[in-house]
């Protein structure tokens, strides 16, 4: 399902400003967000089955797995992004920060979770205002020159547009709106980084910057990434869960999913003898 230009504005709910933004405090614990026990119907399309999956402090975690097998579909529910699908129903629960996430102001929940999606979508805006959007109307206080410095040369971007940042972002190539957009993510102050693809769309040089990317921000971030890549998978995740026809049927540390599998149809898809 692609997200359409209105939902991307919903997704920053631009029609309430909060004057002092509440934060939610993650525990001490590892475990940032958790699933138990998630299905998930699109009306009486089951998408997800029963899924229950922790996701580890400042560790990357990738989900695999053939399309159509629920994997999107998780992600964007982790972060309410499937609020916009009238046909979406959720049984089970996703916490994070010990809070249910269903209960919780899905604006709350977007500023901490944030979110990059298959295609690059910069705003019709300038490279500057494409950044600084979502704290302004978050209302969150603090030096903006500062801020678009500080997450652009997070997403390895400052050197190449420093001196174009009142052009407007649509003008940069693939890879380039793509860390933007990342760029975009962090500016809010997330703790954790949905990213639904993110390299589907761009060039392999592209893809590589993005990889090092993840393996650089995940010592500040808990990072989940979907991807079809399994050597992608393999090359920037901690933890990989493998999703097939709506169900985890196996969740472990990257090295033991990718080198030992303990179920037989993990190894056939990672050998690529089906999906």
């Amino acid at each position: 399902m692609t997200l359409l230009a209105h939902d991307l504005k919903s997704y920053f709910h631009t029609e309430i400003v909060l004057k002092e933004p509440e934060q939610i405090v993650l525990p001490p614990e590892h475990v940032v967000v958790s699933a138990k026990d998630v299905s998930i119907f699109y009306g009486k399309k089951e998408a997800v089955k029963n899924i229950s999956l922790d996701i580890y402090k400042k560790k990357a975690t990738a989900i695999i797995g053939p399309s159509g097998c629920g994997k999107s579909t998780l992600l964007r529910s982790i972060n309410r992004m499937n609020d916009f699908v009238s046909s979406f129903k959720m049984t089970g629960q996703i916490q994070y920060g010990g809070r249910d996430v269903m209960k919780t102001d899905p604006m709350l929940i977007r500023s901490q979770i944030g979110m990059v999606f298959q295609r690059p979508n910069p705003f019709p805006k300038s490279i500057f205002d494409n950044i600084t959007w979502g704290p302004k109307i978050h209302g969150k206080n603090q030096n903006l020159e500062e801020l678009v410095e500080d997450v652009l040369r997070k997403a390895a971007l400052w050197d190449e547009v420093k001196d174009r940042l009142h052009e407007l972002g649509t003008n940069l190539s693939g890879g380039q709106q793509q860390r933007l957009c990342l760029a975009r993510a962090l500016a809010m102050g997330p703790d954790v980084i949905l990213m639904d693809e993110p390299c589907s769309a761009l060039d392999p040089k592209s893809t590589s910057r993005i990889e090092e990317l993840i393996s650089v921000l995940k010592n500040e971030y808990t990072i989940v990434i979907v991807t079809h890549n399994m050597q992608q998978a393999a090359r920037v995740s901690d933890y990989t869960a493998f999703f097939y026809e709506g169900e985890m049927v196996e969740f472990d540390v990257t090295q033991n999913i990718f080198t030992r599998p303990q179920n037989k149809q993990t190894e056939d898809y990672i050998t690529g003898r089906f999906g």
